[in-house]
């Protein structure tokens, strides 16, 4: 389990020690929960980089004394970490020799890092800092599990955060679902990326279960499916209410 919240943490290698915000754009992801604790999740579409700088790029390191590779191992990213090992892999001798290695040229070696990382049937950079994304992954709800995390970023806003409470309750939250967040507490100098990232917003989120619902925050309730109960989000520029559901699951 511990692979996979580096897996799914390396997109939140975006946010930056400065000022970038990862956000979602047009989505549609899904979270089925078994009585039994098994799960599974995916996420399809769009995500945002907002405010992508020099320094957000390369973690806000401006040391220049003797300790300047050890500051710069600190503050990297983890995500800028794996694009650079691509990089030395996929590059050409050429491209090496550069210094001055472009934003959108960055972007491009993320993408292909993530695509090779399990997790990730497909991650493909789009331009203007918007990546297509299609990641699925499933397994057993023994802790939390969070999408996206890193647990070196200053700022966090998870998608979705599945959180285990008490012996048999487990809590479903997804704050970057919504744009109730609170904005003062984003990075600073964001200007105007966060109203960009918030129009932005445009998708569905599907719970099924067959486990207990304790409580949920959707006004036309769950639905009786196959699977068992079906509750299913519409996200807009105009939710401010992040989707939220409590099960009670089997010890």
């Amino acid at each position: 389990m511990s692979r996979l919240y580096r897996i799914a943490g390396a997109l939140a290698g975006l946010l930056s020690l400065s000022a970038c915000l990862v956000t979602p754009g047009k989505f549609e992801s899904t979270l089925d929960i078994r009585a039994d604790r098994s799960f599974a999740f995916a996420y399809k579409g769009e995500i945002l980089a907002s405010d992508m700088g020099k320094d957000a790029i390369m973690g806000g390191s401006t040391s220049t004394d003797g300790d300047a590779q050890e500051d710069e191992a600190e503050n990297t990213p983890t995500l800028m970490q794996i694009a650079q090992q691509q990089k030395e892999e996929d590059f050409s001798d050429a491209a090496k020799e550069g210094t001055g290695k472009s934003d959108e040229a960055q972007m491009q070696a993320i993408a292909t890092a993530l695509s090779k990382e399990k997790g990730f049937r497909s991650a493909r950079y789009v331009g203007n800092h918007k990546f297509e994304i299609d990641y699925a992954i499933n397994g057993t709800l023994t802790h939390a599990f969070l999408f996206p995390f890193n647990i070196d970023a200053q700022i966090v806003l998870p998608f979705v955060a599945v959180e285990m409470r008490g012996d048999d309750r487990v809590r479903v939250k997804a704050p970057g679902f919504a744009n109730g967040f609170d904005k003062s507490q984003g990075p600073a100098g964001m200007g105007s990326s966060g109203d960009d990232a918030t129009k932005a917003l445009n998708g569905t989120f599907t719970l099924t279960t067959d486990a207990e619902i304790v409580s949920q925050n959707q006004e036309e309730g769950a639905q009786t499916v196959p699977e068992g109960k079906r509750i299913v989000w519409t996200v807009t520029p105009l939710t401010s209410d992040a989707p939220m559901a409590t099960l009670r699951v089997r010890n």
